[in-house]
């Protein structure tokens, strides 16, 4: 199970630095990493879990934070119209990205970042990625592309990020002239799942 102390933190080299290709077949020790990164953002929701391991809340979670510099992701998010996305992503490709861009107002948040953040991170309205999507009952891997929009597709853009040694906190703008919200602002306490 991850843990808080097992996410590193910004400024370590493996958050800056490129993740690898994952070789397929899945290793033992890759699947289960992905189960593991899937749980923690799944845990990380759940108040129970949150109050009795310390959990911070998040919305997804890259290898790289746990310093596997993998290109492996999950994310566990709901929409604003209800729909889950909940995958654990190997190898993802963005294949299309619109021009329109928008950002979260009140920031971003991460894991790996421990101290307040001001400014807005530019991010395309609508992306479309290819990947191998893990799936945990079966034990396959799943060729899918997936088209996203809005606040969904910024949470795929920031772990996608992280697998490219990008951090958020290197592309904080005060404003975006030409950008518009994901939504409207809603005070952050009621967004404590923002963290991505």
């Amino acid at each position: 199970m991850i843990l808080m102390k097992n996410i590193i933190r910004e400024g370590h080299k493996t958050l800056e630095t490129v993740a690898k290709e994952v070789k397929l077949p899945l290793s033992k020790a890759d699947k289960k990493l992905l189960i593991d990164l899937l749980e923690y953002v799944k845990n990380s929701q759940d108040d129970e879990m949150v109050a009795e391991y310390g959990l911070r809340p998040a919305v997804g979670i890259a290898a790289p934070q746990v310093n596997v510099s993998k290109r492996m992701f999950a994310v566990h998010v709901t929409d604003f119209d209800g729909t889950l996305y909940s995958y654990a992503l190997v190898n993802p490709v963005l294949k299309e990205r619109s021009t329109d861009i928008i950002y979260i107002p009140g920031g971003e948040g991460c894991l790996s970042v421990d101290r307040e953040t001001e400014g807005i991170t530019p991010r395309y309205q609508s992306v479309t990625f290819e990947a191998l999507s893990y799936d945990l009952q079966s034990d396959q891997l799943i060729p899918i592309e997936i088209k996203l929009e809005g606040y969904v597709g910024i949470v795929f853009q920031h772990e996608f990020d992280h697998i490219n040694g990008i951090m958020y906190t290197t592309k904080l703008f005060k404003d975006l002239p030409n950008a518009n919200p994901a939504f409207e602002y809603i005070e952050q306490e009621e967004h404590d799942v923002e963290t991505i």
